[in-house]
């Protein structure tokens, strides 16, 4: 891509309505537009970054057997009274309309009800068990207060996955596979090492315990106890004795940390498919209710810690993993011999299938360095009349104090070794 066809602009100031870091920083680099309080468009920058956090999200899905979908958005009212999860004072985060014909419904906050009606069609039998599913969703929730820029938002990516299994002991080992799969992403993401298993209740979801995925990040909204030699730990809203005795641990052992969700999973056993009609019939003949799990990350929230976690006085600092390209590639000068061997080494690092931000825009160099700096890709690569001559160009890595002159051959091999 180059910047003179991109049509978003970074700009200087910090928004005066921001008061996140992500948020600020997102602006001003030009990943995002606030439309209103907790609503953010994706604009081509952004949009790469949530594409590539997808990717890995749906790789480690796949590995555990999930199958993707998409469901509908617009919610049926009849569905969640079923479910007694209808009534605003039972979930407070519900956006509601009507449609022509005086109908009410509601738009998708979560789709635990819908999905697992859905699945009356295709499941009857313990052989057709077990199922697993996800999708990529926008959600809608009516948040009361709307802060801390894309990571609580009234508009918002997740990825939602639903488990459908004939039994505890088989929803528990697939339940295990999940929290390990979790952790993958978020290790390759790069939170991995500040991300933690967390104890919490269920809230609306479910009256059964359920578990966070909680990054320490002082930007994050939770305070959570941390066990850091067991890897564990436990939200304060649940911080009781009878929960310490349950996981095994002492409060004298604990920290206190303030702490950003990334991720959730719960556990629903037989109570939602009782609710809503669906049953299989077992190797004995005998009706069961199938036992349901529903694992949620936030995708567009884990785009927003990542910014937090990895940001500087000059800018956003992407890890290798998500960001939207891998370089940005800054000309100085518009002399023909710069222009062209700008160019050639654009084209070749396309063909080496390294993504390339090309900054072949009229501008003066402070604005170039300052827009790669904010916008924060892993590599930088300057050519100018000094390197073109030299036969070598300006190569750094966007978190490096120096930058090394490197040949075209070089700069490659660092690039596909990085």
């Amino acid at each position: 891509m180059r910047a003179s066809h991109l049509f978003t602009k970074t700009q200087k100031q910090v928004p005066a309505d921001e008061t996140a870091k992500n948020a600020q920083l997102l602006i001003q680099a030009g990943f995002i537009h606030k439309e209103m309080a907790g609503v953010y468009a994706y604009l081509p920058l952004g949009l790469r970054v949530i594409e590539r956090i997808k990717a890995i999200v749906r790789e480690e899905m796949d590995a555990i057997g999930g199958q993707e979908l998409i469901m509908t958005a617009l919610q049926r009212k009849e569905l969640w009274q079923t479910t007694d999860r209808w009534d605003d004072e039972k979930v407070d985060v519900w956006f509601k309309s009507q449609l022509k014909n005086g109908a009410e419904v509601g738009f998708g906050w979560s789709h635990e009800e819908q999905i697992t009606s859905m699945m009356k069609n295709y499941i009857a039998s313990y052989r057709d068990l077990p199922v697993y599913v996800y999708q990529f969703q926008t959600k809608l929730r009516n948040e009361l207060r709307s802060k801390s820029g894309i990571m609580r938002g009234r508009e918002f990516v997740m990825k939602d996955m639903y488990s459908y299994t004939t039994d505890e002991e088989k929803h528990q080992v697939f339940y295990d596979a999940t929290i390990a799969a979790y952790m993958r992403v978020f290790q390759r993401v790069g939170l991995g090492d500040d991300t933690y298993v967390t104890v919490a209740s269920g809230g609306p979801f479910t009256d059964k315990f359920s578990h966070e995925f909680q990054t320490l990040s002082e930007a994050g909204e939770d305070i959570i106890y941390l066990h850091k030699d067991k890897g564990i730990a436990i939200n304060e809203e649940d911080l009781t004795d009878e929960n310490l005795k349950r996981i095994g641990v002492e409060k004298v052992d604990l920290t206190k940390h303030k702490a950003a969700e990334v991720g959730n999973i719960f556990s629903f056993g037989g109570s939602k498919s009782e609710e809503l009609g669906l049953f299989f019939t077992d190797e004995n003949g005998q009706e069961k209710p199938v036992i349901l799990g529903s694992y949620g990350i936030g995708i567009t929230r884990l785009m927003g810690v990542i910014v937090e976690q990895f940001c500087d006085e000059k800018g956003i600092v992407w890890p290798e993993s998500v960001a939207p390209m891998d370089v940005y590639l800054v000309r100085l000068s518009d002399e023909e011999k710069v222009v062209r061997a700008a160019d050639e080494l654009y084209e070749r690092l396309t063909q080496e299938n390294i993504s390339v931000l090309y900054d072949d825009r009229d501008e003066r160099a402070g604005k170039k360095f300052a827009d790669a700096d904010l916008i924060g890709l892993p590599h930088r690569i300057v050519v100018s009349n000094k390197t073109v001559s030299a036969g070598k160009h300006e190569y750094r890595h966007r978190t490096a104090t120096a930058a090394n002159q490197l040949s075209v051959e070089e700069i490659i091999k660092q690039l596909v070794e990085a």
